[in-house]
């Protein structure tokens, strides 16, 4: 996300006579943290450079290479912070500058990223990675402004003015076909799905008027259900909880070589951050939302905060979609998104949400429930928190390293269980190294399910089973298998894909 591991700048500190041992300890610890950034290593580099500013807190290179690897880490929030004591240090120091541009890019915020790649060329105007960043981010908020003006509050949905029979099936399609005829319809079956999921192992598209039949049948689903879920598993049935899968494709057909296919006999919760990042996104989605179609009561689908239009403009999932079909597609899944549930209630003992808690106490599940959820996330309030907040090492609430929602600590978590008459809170959208990590005095769960994250984390990936008799949780972890030469990110275009890039 941030600039190559070769733009980060040695930042050597002149030596007086009394601190060369000091600043010299400073440059050492930042040169260590400067290998591991080369090496992809960005918490040893966050801690490498941490060392260098506490050695030496005047050195604004310090602080703008630790914006870097915060950027990569999708602490967003730190970044800005970083990038702009960079800035206040050195007034004039570009890639301070550009790099809080880069960690608002990161958040989706086109409009105060174009003010500092604006205010980074004045200073530096020849610099042409800046000015590719400048005129690609002028583009973008012009486009986004000119939606803003030709919207209309009661405008028809792209979905409700689709008709599919005016989609033919040419005869040169020789992909799986479904069940009947253009002229009887189409019917979605197992055996089309699973010999979909063999197409796009092939690297190969399914025709776009399945497509649009998939993603129309599984919005009409999501659309009728309520903004928070309950979920009953039987004593003598099970069913398991994923995190993030981020349009590894191939990871999650391992899932189901591991796991089983989903069925009404063995059921699945995905919990949000199907797409971005990687670059088979849409392969990732269209399977899920086709088991969605099969099985409505034992496949679900939670929303996360990748699930919105501004993170699949920046993270590649509108390009991928764009570039595979069309631009009505990818305004479908637009609004597919936006009737995605919030969370689930498992056996009214386990929340599962894709983010987190609260920036405030007393929050009720019934006040999830009541949130009008059919819209863009907003930057703050409940629907926010749910979907980007984090659970932090200390109690109470402290301000995101994200930069939205909150970092919330074992007290603000136990309170809320105990509030909700709940056991445990499981959540996603934090890389975890094992694939899934227990906080917060065992009340808080973890799980992420896209191993080796970007091709470049070296993480596990995990899922969760819940057992009905119990709903104890039971963890197992798996690895990376290969996937074809197709890069992360390959879809987000020149830009955000030199800048945010893993």
């Amino acid at each position: 996300m941030s600039q190559p591991a070769h733009h980060l700048e040695n930042g050597s500190a002149s030596a007086s006579e009394n601190g060369v041992d000091r600043l010299a300890a400073a440059d050492a610890a930042k040169a260590e943290a400067n290998a591991h950034f080369k090496d992809h290593q960005y918490t040893e580099a966050v801690d490498g450079y941490t060392k260098a500013i506490a050695l030496n807190p005047t050195n604004a290179v310090y602080f703008a290479n630790r914006a870097a690897a915060h950027i990569h880490l999708e602490n967003f929030g730190c970044a800005l912070t970083d990038a702009s004591k960079a800035i206040e240090l050195d007034p004039k120091y570009t890639k301070g500058i550009y790099r809080r541009a880069d960690a608002n890019v990161g958040l989706g915020r086109m409009k105060k990223a174009l003010i500092d790649y604006k205010r980074a060329a004045q200073v530096n105007p020849r610099d042409p990675d800046l000015r590719k960043k400048l005129t690609q981010c002028d583009k973008e908020v012009k486009r986004i402004r000119f939606e803003e003006a030709v919207a209309t509050p009661d405008e028809l949905p792209a979905a409700e003015g689709l008709d599919l029979s005016s989609i033919p099936v040419d005869d040169s399609y020789d992909g799986p076909t479904m069940e009947g005829s253009e002229e009887s319809g189409y019917t979605l079956t197992r055996d089309f799905v699973v010999a979909m999921i063999e197409h796009f192992k092939a690297q190969k598209l399914i025709h776009r008027r399945f497509a649009f039949q998939i993603l129309l049948q599984a919005r009409d689903i999501l659309r009728e259900l309520p903004s928070l879920v309950d979920v009953s598993i039987p004593a003598d049935q099970h069913l398991t909880v994923c995190g993030d899968t981020h349009g590894q494709f191939y990871d999650l057909c391992n899932i189901f070589d591991l796991n089983g296919l989903p069925s009404d006999e063995n059921p699945y919760l995905f919990n949000g951050d199907f797409v971005d990042r990687g670059s088979f996104s849409l392969e990732v989605i269209l399977t899920l939302m086709a088991f969605k179609v099969l099985y409505p009561r034992h496949m679900h689908l939670a929303r996360g905060n990748h699930e919105s239009q501004s993170m699949n403009k920046v993270y590649g999932f509108d390009g991928e979609v764009k570039h595979k079909f069309n631009g009505l597609m990818a305004n479908i899944f637009k609004e597919t998104f936006c009737w995605l549930p919030l969370g689930h209630v498992l056996n009214r003992r386990v929340l599962v949400v894709h983010g987190g808690l609260f920036s405030r106490d007393g929050v009720k599940l019934d006040d999830i429930r009541a949130i009008n959820r059919y819209r863009e996330p907003p930057e703050e309030g409940l629907m926010c928190e749910l979907l980007w907040s984090d659970p932090g090492p200390s109690n109470g609430r402290t301000p995101s390293k994200r930069g939205v929602g909150v970092a919330f600590g074992a007290d603000v978590t136990q309170r809320f269980l105990q509030d909700n008459g709940l056991e445990l809170l499981v959540r996603s959208h934090e890389v975890k190294d094992e694939g899934y990590e227990v906080e917060h005095n065992g009340y808080c769960v973890t799980v992420f399910s896209a191993p080796n994250y970007c091709d470049q984390m070296n993480n596990k990936g995990a899922w969760i089973r819940f057992n009905g008799k119990d709903m104890s949780p039971q963890f197992t972890q798996f690895e990376a298998v290969p996937h074809p030469d197709v890069k992360a990110m390959a879809y987000a275009g020149n830009f955000f894909s030199s800048m945010l890039s893993m």
